[in-house]
């Protein structure tokens, strides 16, 4: 995943190939109904689409590495075949990502930045695959908030580069939602740049979440607004990309953004 960062903002689709998706987006394994998904998505801009065979979202069940590994598979290659952008493994267990590289991903998604299963940056070097490092931990007590984040994060980085992960293959991701209350989203999500500090591309997931649905009282169907001031204001605060599960709505956020924020734009034809 080596884009030509700073130039513009990049935007991720999602596709989850679950029953129990936190947004009730899951393909249930259908390898048709995927492939048509991804082609929508980039067919409305996505620049790389992010495949997950668990739920992540609080309370979900954790499925065996067998199960996960046969959902991916079920639909990865089909999604190979109908689409040209990258495509990002989201797992933090080894079989199931060197699986998924094996067949066409080309970036793994970490949402456990390496402390689930450190062999993830091995597999990374091997392969010379992008990889996405995630802020995640049980519990959701911090001695400095960011600081905590960028003190983990560092230690993923490192660990990422002590196994041979090339520095610009790797970004790096806050974690919303993750090992957090509401509030603390909120913090991260205002301090964001401080992440820059890392001297890495930064990756923002708030698409729907759960803060957003506590601050507006709104079911996860609802959020869509939410979700937009979040990525334009996540824009604003430094994200290099976000990752989205209504892609035609959030490329338009993040063209107007990247308008106000990056400058640069060019106005586009319109047809007759």
């Amino acid at each position: 995943m080596r884009f030509a960062w700073g130039t513009r903002t990049f935007v991720m689709g999602i596709i989850n190939v679950t029953p129990d998706s936190f947004s009730a987006d899951g393909v249930l394994g259908d390898p048709a109904v995927a492939a048509e998904l991804g082609r929508g998505m980039t067919s409305a801009g996505a620049d790389i689409l992010d495949l997950g065979g668990m739920s992540s979202r609080p309370g979900h069940l954790e499925i065996s590495a067998d199960d996960e590994l046969g959902r991916v598979m079920g639909v990865l290659p089909g999604l190979r075949a109908a689409v040209e952008v990258p495509i990002s493994i989201d797992t933090y267990r080894y079989d199931v990502a060197q699986a998924a590289l094996a067949s066409g991903a080309s970036v793994i998604n970490d949402i456990w930045g390496l402390q689930r299963e450190p062999r993830m940056a091995e597999l990374a070097a091997q392969t010379g695959s992008g990889l996405v490092l995630m802020h995640n931990q049980e519990g959701t007590i911090y001695t400095d908030l960011v600081p905590d984040i960028i003190r983990s994060l560092a230690r993923s980085v490192a660990a990422a580069e002590s196994a041979g992960v090339a520095r610009d293959a790797i970004v790096v991701d806050p974690g919303i939602g993750f090992g957090k209350t509401a509030e603390q989203n909120l913090e991260v999500l205002r301090r964001l740049r401080e992440l820059k500090a890392l001297g890495l591309p930064i990756l923002l997931g708030t698409s729907r979440k759960s803060t957003i649905g506590k601050v507006l009282g709104l079911p996860v169907e609802d959020r869509i607004e939410g979700t937009a001031a979040t990525v334009a204001l996540g824009i604003a605060g430094g994200a290099d990309i976000v990752r989205v599960h209504d892609v035609a709505v959030m490329v338009r956020v993040a063209r107007m953004s990247d308008a106000i924020v990056r400058g640069g734009w060019t106005e586009p034809e319109v047809a007759a």
